[in-house]
C-alpha cells in the first residue's frame, strides 16, 4: 500500500501560489525528503499533509484514502518541528506520553510504548528530568520519542535538525536513519540543507517556487540533473557553470562540472591563478579565478599543498561534464 498520494496539489495565500500542481506517491516504508531554497513551498507542502493547511485544488490520500476533509489529529501523522514543542512543566516521560493519555490509552499500553521509544532513543536515563534540564539533541530526541509513541501512519518532519551545532546534526542524523530502518516506517522530512537530503532519503523532491523540479534517488539526481538548478543545488561544493565557449563549446549553451571531475594539470582548456584555499583535511577545495570562465572551484582529494597566487591550468572529462540550455534545461547527447 502507498503512505501517500498527492494529486493536483495547489495552494495560494490570496493571489500568490505557493504551490502549483504537485503529484507525487510516497511508497509504505520509504524516507523522502523535501529540499529546496528558502520560500520554495517544502514546509506550506507538508503542512497540507498534516491539515494544518488546506489545500487550494488537488487531493491528499494517506493510506489509500482521501484525508482533505479529516482534521489533522485522525489523520494517522505524528510531526516533529523545529522548535521541539514540549512543555516545560512536564517531564519527557509526561511529555511523550501526553497524546497517548489524551487519546484514553491503557495505562499499561503507554508505559509499554514510552519505554520502547525511550529504550531506541536512549532516553531511559532522562525520564524524569524537564525540557530545561536538556540539550538541544536531547529535547529534539524526546520530540521524536513523543512522535514514535502514537505509531503514526506517517511521520512528519519540518526541519528538525536546524537548531543543533554541526555535532549534535550529524549524530541525529544518524540516529533518525537507525530509526527508520529499525521503526521500517514511512517518513516525509523537510530541510533546506543538502547534505541531510543526500544521506537520509530514498527520495528527494527538489522543489523551487512551488513546482517540484526533479524527483528522484540522492544519487540519481547527483547523477543525473533534469536541469541547471538541480545540478547547482546538490553537491559540496555545488557545482561550477561556464559558458561553453570559453572552452570552445557551443555558443549560448552552459556547460556544469563537479569540482571534483577537475584537475589542476601542467596544461589544460582552462587556465587562471588561484584565489584561495580551503584546507579541509581530507579535502582541499582550491578556488580558481579563469578568466572569461569566472571563478572555479576545484575540490582535490587529500591535503593538497598550492599557494593562493599559484598560476594553474585545469583539464577535465568532458564525458562528467553537463551542458544546459539557455532555460537552464539539460541537454543530453
Amino acid at each position: 500500500m502507498t503512505a501517500l498520494v498527492l494529486r493536483n496539489i495547489c495552494k495560494s495565500f490570496g493571489k500568490v501560489e505557493v504551490l502549483k500542481h504537485i503529484d507525487l506517491t510516497v511508497e509504505d516504508g520509504e524516507f523522502v525528503v523535501f529540499v529546496g531554497p528558502s520560500g520554495c513551498g517544502k514546509s506550506t507542502l507538508l503542512r497540507v499533509i498534516a491539515g494544518l493547511e488546506d489545500a487550494t485544488d488537488g487531493t491528499v490520500e494517506i493510506s489509500g484514502k482521501p484525508v482533505n476533509d479529516v482534521p489533522p489529529a485522525k489523520r494517522g501523522i505524528a510531526m516533529v518541528f523545529q522548535s521541539y514543542a514540549l512543555y516545560p512543566h512536564l517531564t519527557v516521560h509526561d511529555n511523550m506520553a501526553l497524546a497517548l493519555k489524551q487519546e484514553k490509552q491503557p495505562k499499561a499500553q503507554i508505559e509499554a510504548r514510552v519505554a520502547e521509544a525511550s529504550r531506541m532513543l536512549e532516553l531511559g536515563d532522562l525520564l524524569e528530568r524537564r525540557p530545561a534540564e536538556l540539550s538541544g539533541g536531547q529535547r529534539q530526541r524526546v520530540a521524536i520519542g513523543r512522535a514514535i509513541v502514537r505509531e503514526p501512519q506517517l511521520f512528519l518532519f519540518d526541519e528538525p535538525l536546524s537548531n543543533l551545532d554541526a555535532a549534535l546534526r550529524m549524530n541525529t542524523r544518524i540516529e533518525i536513519a537507525a530509526l527508520h530502518r529499525a521503526l521500517k516506517a514511512s517518513i516525509i522530512y523537510v530541510t533546506h540543507d543538502q547534505t541531510e537530503a543526500m544521506t537520509l532519503a530514498d527520495k528527494i523532491v527538489v522543489l523551487r517556487d512551488g513546482v517540484v523540479e526533479q524527483v528522484g534517488s540522492p544519487m540519481d539526481l547527483y547523477n543525473n540533473p533534469a536541469n541547471q538548478f538541480v545540478a547547482g543545488f546538490l553537491g559540496a561544493p555545488s557545482m561550477n557553470f561556464l559558458a561553453a565557449e570559453a572552452v570552445g563549446g557551443t555558443s549560448g549553451q552552459t556547460l556544469g562540472i563537479r569540482p571534483e571531475h577537475l584537475r589542476i594539470t601542467d596544461t589544460g582548456p582552462l587556465s587562471g591563478s588561484v584565489t584561495h584555499v580551503e584546507w579541509l583535511g581530507g579535502d582541499t577545495n582550491v578556488l580558481v579565478e579563469a578568466g572569461e570562465a569566472g571563478r572555479i572551484t576545484v575540490r582535490a582529494f587529500g591535503q593538497y599543498d598550492i599557494e593562493v597566487g599559484a598560476p594553474v591550468a585545469l583539464d577535465f572529462d568532458a564525458a562528467q561534464s553537463f551542458h544546459f540550455d539557455a532555460d537552464g534545461a539539460r541537454i543530453r547527447g
